[in-house]
């Protein structure tokens, strides 16, 4: 004990001891960092992506699954049930059931994807410009919002699409946008109102920082989370909505292969062949489930107050 004193007494003042550098902190996470790092221990976002991954897998390369013409048909074959190969059975027009709704996850996922892109692009861009400058651009873009609010979706599509011939899948993608960038909008219109108030973004003003670059480096950044939450929600929502849209005639029509045009061929059929309904119906449920599921995940992870 008196040789390590002295050794005390020796060392000269602020030079570091010898021996193992101590450990240093954990360095902070940020919330994107913070949030996957929350997901990839929550077994919900793990079963929803691995469910999503794999109707995104057929819906690129249906034929990986089901190499068949989901439009070839034998009327000797119609509404009769499995079959070695066929094993969802056939609809009344002799289709190949299995085939029709591999191939159908193509048009209904493409349609959710690109309205759900197209809502959250212009109503994040309306929205975050509404928000940061206020005055009369926000007041008019509220009126807006309320106007398209007040439309509802199935007259709106009624009107609309039977305007807009065709029967493809864009029509149906720029309907659902022009009534789903509202919601978009408000949530980014909050979002960027609440971004802009904290000191960073006044410290970065003061610093000499123009419009465009608060905006896109220092607002976007942290007020882009709920948008991202609200999207992946609302993009199993759009799904269901074209599914609705073409069992009533207006949205997807043939020979585009969708599961809401083949819900619709079946639902007269449903005592006869109840096969014809029950699978393509499975699929869309499960879609917009594994979607909505998705969405609770990341809404849980990113939000700070739910932990």
């Amino acid at each position: 004990m008196a040789s390590r004193e002295a050794e005390t007494l020796e060392r000269p003042a602020g030079k570091v001891p010898s021996g193992p550098a101590p450990r240093a902190t954990e360095k902070t996470r940020s919330l994107w960092s913070d949030a996957w790092h929350d997901l990839r221990r929550n077994p919900v976002f793990l079963l929803s992506a691995l469910v999503i991954a794999f109707l995104l897998l057929i819906a690129v390369w249906p034929g990986l699954v089901a190499g068949g013409n989901p439009l070839q048909c034998d009327l000797a074959k119609s509404q009769e049930g499995s079959q070695p190969g066929h094993p969802f059975g056939f609809d009344a027009q002799g289709c190949d059931v299995f085939t029709r709704t591999i191939h159908g996850a193509r048009a209904s996922i493409t349609v959710g994807v690109c309205a759900t892109a197209g809502s959250a692009l212009l109503g994040s861009v309306l929205g975050g410009l509404a928000g940061y400058y206020g005055g009369w651009w926000d007041a008019l873009l509220s009126r807006l919002a309320d106007v398209f609010f007040g439309i509802p979706i199935i007259l709106g599509g009624l009107v609309f699409l039977s305007v807009v011939t065709g029967g493809s899948v864009w029509p149906v993608v720029g309907f659902i946008v022009l009534l789903g960038w509202p919601q978009i909008s408000r949530i980014a219109r909050g979002a960027v109102v609440a971004a802009k108030q904290h000191d960073y973004v006044h410290a970065a003003r003061a610093l000499g920082a123009d419009d465009r670059r608060l905006l896109l480096r220092h607002i976007a950044p942290n007020a882009v989370a709920p948008v991202i939450v609200v999207a992946t929600i609302a993009l199993g929502t759009y799904i269901a909505l074209e599914a609705t849209l073409s069992f009533i005639g207006v949205g997807l029509r043939p020979p585009t292969v969708s599961w809401g045009i083949d819900i619709s061929n079946a639902s007269n059929q449903i005592r006869n062949a109840p096969h014809m309904l029950l699978w393509p119906a499975g699929f869309l449920s499960v879609t917009v489930l594994a979607f909505i599921m998705l969405g609770d995940a990341v809404r849980d992870a990113l939000d700070p107050k739910l932990r």
